[in-house]
């Protein structure tokens, strides 16, 4: 994949379907575009904001969890 850079720590690449292939490890199936050096980059997701949301609601809380009482 030619990964040109990361917004918000979210990868952008050069190709529509390299979006798409890192995406549907979230289920996403939709990209959008940003501006970056003057060249048209492709990110996953409809928006950025669907891509941060389809991340955290995969990622496992592991800050959750009280300890137990002990």
């Amino acid at each position: 994949m030619a990964l040109i850079d990361t917004i918000d720590n979210i990868p952008a690449y050069t190709t529509i379907q390299e979006a798409l292939n890192w995406g549907s490890q979230y289920g996403i199936s939709t990209y959008h575009t940003h501006i970056l050096a003057g060249e048209l980059i492709y990110m996953a997701g409809t928006t950025h904001d669907e891509v941060v949301s389809a991340i955290r609601s995969t990622s496992s809380p592991s800050s959750s969890s009280s300890g137990g009482g002990y």
